[in-house]
């Protein structure tokens, strides 16, 4: 099953993530197929940057986003 999920990068107490499209059964900052988008949630409002035709061509092949990148692909007008 695939992924659509957040990678976290960035410093301690710093957070940043990579949006990006991975196995399921790999770990959260491990092996992934694909980076579709950032989000960087310390800025306010949270930031965030989606290639969508990516996200699309992902979710038409029936890769799951995970809760808060569905908000995220909400926010950004991506529907399955």
């Amino acid at each position: 099953m695939v992924k659509i999920r957040l990678k976290r990068m960035g410093q301690k107490k710093a957070p940043f993530y990579r949006i990006v499209v991975a196995d399921a059964r790999s770990p959260r900052d491990g092996k992934f197929i694909e980076e579709i988008g950032t989000y960087d949630p310390t800025k306010d409002p949270s930031e965030f940057h989606v290639n969508e035709e990516l996200a699309k061509k992902w979710l038409a092949n029936g890769a799951q986003p995970t809760e808060v990148v569905g908000k995220i692909f909400k926010a950004a007008g991506i529907e399955k």
